[in-house]
């Protein structure tokens, strides 16, 4: 038998068929993982409460709470948010793949399952979610204030210095109220792939304001923003007095801090192209730095420690 992404791996299975419940279980004890059953959805979910499994099967036609629902409660859980969820069903229309998709899961096998095939996929799917995982711990480790938007303008995760920030801020975390509003407007508003370093503001009454600055589409469907105080005051001069840059050139990096690109500041600032390169120039030569990305790490990085708990 092959094996999966690597020995007890934690599969939580989820149907109410008892047949196919023993036929799955059987497969994947070959393949060399632990099997968590559950026979419906709330027996799921309570498993999951109490046992992060790495990998999720979730049948989708169920009596009570069917695998839609629980997958999107399973996903509303933040230790769950990178578990890759693989539903199984006999129902083949479109409706019903698309409705699979916008619950959360990555895929979906058709009944009667294919045990080859279903091991592939569970293969596949685990080694993408511990890239993907790898990848977020190692964000959060350089702390970074980083959240991911899937195209609906959910949340699909966030580093924890994110979180703290959301908070102090008074936004929702999990993204379902005027962050998620914002983001949907921005999305809407973009003809074709949206531009590095746009972005939008959000900012709720009595609570400082922030600045979403768009860095690149990740995987082909998150939406990964860098989020910063929106027109702080006195970080020009935090920048000034760190770096011993002149008012206009702290003002320059401010804005590359936050992704903005030379037109842009260019016409912040009432400054013609030619003058903006003239400052980044000097800064690149006070700060130490080769390019932008070098210069806006470093603008970051003094600025960020204010946010920090």
């Amino acid at each position: 038998m092959s094996r999966l992404e690597k020995d007890q791996d934690i599969v939580l299975l989820v149907d109410d068929s008892p047949e196919s419940l023993g036929f799955l279980t059987t497969a994947l004890e070959d393949a060399g993982v632990t099997v968590l059953v559950a026979r419906s959805g709330e027996a799921a979910l309570g498993i999951a409460q109490r046992v992060a499994p790495d990998v999720v099967l979730m049948d989708a036609v169920m009596p009570g709470l069917d695998g839609f629902e629980t997958c999107r409660r399973l996903k509303a859980m933040a230790t769950l948010t990178h578990v890759p969820v693989i539903f199984m069903t006999g129902l083949t229309e479109t409706e019903h793949i698309v409705h699979a998709l916008e619950s959360g899961g990555v895929d979906y096998l058709s009944k009667p399952i294919n045990v080859d095939e279903l091991r592939a996929r569970i293969r596949v799917h685990l080694a993408n979610a511990r890239r993907a995982q790898s990848a977020r711990i190692a964000l959060d480790a350089a702390g970074r204030h980083l959240v991911a938007f899937g195209a609906n303008g959910l949340v699909l995760w966030s580093t924890p210095q994110c979180n703290r920030l959301l908070e102090r801020s008074g936004v929702d975390v999990q993204g379902q109220g005027a962050m998620t509003q914002r983001f949907t407007d921005w999305l809407g508003g973009q003809t074709g792939e949206p531009a590095q370093g746009s972005g939008f503001e959000l900012a709720l009454p009595g609570a400082p304001g922030l600045q979403y600055s768009f860095l690149g589409l990740v995987g082909g469907d998150e939406y990964l923003f860098r989020l910063s105080r929106a027109q702080e005051e006195g970080q020009e001069e935090v920048l000034r007095q760190q770096f011993g840059l002149t008012l206009r050139e702290s003002d320059v990096l401010l804005w590359i801090a936050r992704g903005k690109s030379n037109r842009d500041i260019g016409e912040i600032l009432g400054l013609s192209p030619r003058t903006v390169n003239k400052h980044l120039e000097q800064v690149y030569t006070k700060l130490g730095v080769e390019n932008r990305a070098s210069a806006a790490i470093k603008a970051i990085q003094s600025l960020q420690t204010p946010f920090e708990l």
